[in-house]
C-alpha cells in the first residue's frame, strides 16, 4: 500500500460501536494518518464504515493479523487501539469458546504484533475486574479472559518490551450502540422498546447499579489516553451510579422485572483519578441525554 502520509494507526473493532467511533475522531485528530481497520464482523457492521479514502478495512480475525498486515502491504503502525475482542458478560457462558479465542488467542497475538513493529498499543480493559475487590473478575467467562489479558501486556511488557496503556471502560452508550439481539447494550435495549411502545425490561432486582459513559467522552479518553498514558489504570467512566430500575423510570414508560442474569456484578463506578490526570473529565451525562431522547421521541 503505497502512502506517503507520515504515520499508520491500527483500530483492532473497527466496524463495531466504540472503534468506528474511534476511527471518526482519528481521522480529525491525526489528519497525516492512514488508519486500517481490522474487524471479523461478530458485532461490528459494514453500515459503520467511515467513507474516507485514508480508512481500509480489513475483515479478519486478530489471530491471523501478522499475517493479514504482510498481505495488505501496510506500513508499521504507530498506534494500535486494540477494540476488537468479545465483550459481553452474561452471553460469555454460552459462547465460551468464542471468548477465548477472540480475547486470549486473538490479544496474544495483538500483543506480539504490536511489540514487533515497535508501536503503542492501546488496551480496552473490561471494568468488570474491579468490582467486589477484584473478586469479579472471575464471575464469567468474558471478565476472566479480560483481567488474564491485562496480566499478559503487564509481564510481556517486562518480559520483551512493550509501549503501552491500559483503559476501562464503563458501560459505553450513545449513537451506534446496539439496540438489539443478544448483543445490545442496555440503553440501546430502553431506546428501542421505548420506540416501540414496549415495556422496558429490568433485570432482576433492579438495583444493581452501572455507570453509564458516553461515547464522546470514551473516545475522547481513548485519544488522550494514547498521547499521553502509560501503563495500567485509565478508567474512563461518568463517575456515578445509576440502579437499573432507576434508568428504566427515567424514560418514563412502563416497565417490567425479568429474571436475574448469571455472572452479573451488583455495582459499577469508575475511580477517573487516573484518567483525570491526563485532563480528562467525562462531559456527558446519562439524565440529560435519555431527557433529549424522550423530549425528541415524545409518545
Amino acid at each position: 500500500m503505497g502512502n506517503t502520509l507520515s504515520r499508520t494507526l491500527l483500530v483492532t473493532g473497527g466496524a463495531g460501536f466504540v472503534g468506528a467511533a474511534l476511527i471518526k475522531s482519528l481521522l480529525t485528530e491525526y489528519p497525516d494518518a492512514v488508519i486500517v481497520s481490522l474487524d471479523n464482523y461478530f458485532t461490528g457492521s459494514r453500515e459503520s464504515h467511515v467513507d474516507d479514502p485514508r480508512v481500509t478495512y480489513v475483515d479478519g480475525s486478530t489471530v491471523d493479523i501478522a499475517r493479514l498486515w504482510v498481505e495488505g502491504g501496510f506500513s508499521s503502525p504507530e498506534l494500535v487501539f486494540h477494540m476488537g475482542e468479545y465483550s459481553r458478560i452474561v452471553q460469555s457462558f454460552e459462547d465460551h469458546d468464542l471468548t477465548w479465542d477472540f480475547n486470549l488467542l486473538g490479544t496474544r497475538e495483538v500483543v506480539k504484533f504490536t511489540a514487533n513493529h515497535r508501536a503503542k498499543l492501546i488496551y480496552a480493559g473490561s471494568s468488570s475486574k474491579f468490582g467486589n475487590d477484584g473478586q469479579d473478575e472471575n464471575l464469567n467467562p468474558y471478565a476472566w479472559t479480560k483481567a488474564k489479558n491485562i496480566e499478559y501486556i503487564r509481564n510481556y511488557s517486562n518480559w520483551f518490551g512493550l509501549d503501552y496503556a491500559i483503559t476501562y471502560f464503563y458501560n459505553v452508550y450513545g449513537p451506534g450502540q446496539i439496540s438489539a439481539g443478544k448483543y445490545a447494550t442496555v440503553i440501546g435495549i430502553f431506546e428501542r422498546q421505548y420506540l416501540a411502545g414496549e415495556p422496558l425490561t429490568v433485570v432482576s432486582p433492579g438495583t444493581q447499579t452501572r455507570d453509564f459513559t458516553h461515547i464522546d467522552d470514551i473516545v475522547r479518553g481513548l485519544l488522550m489516553v494514547a498521547s499521553d498514558g502509560e501503563g495500567d489504570g485509565y478508567l474512563l467512566g461518568a463517575g456515578h451510579e445509576w440502579p437499573l430500575l432507576d434508568v428504566a423510570q427515567m424514560f418514563g414508560a412502563d416497565y417490567k422485572l425479568i429474571p436475574a442474569l448469571p455472572g452479573e456484578r451488583t455495582r459499577g463506578q469508575a475511580d477517573i483519578t487516573k484518567a483525570a490526570s491526563l485532563g480528562w473529565r467525562p462531559e456527558r451525562s446519562l439524565d440529560e441525554y435519555i431527557a433529549k431522547f424522550v423530549a425528541a421521541n415524545p409518545r
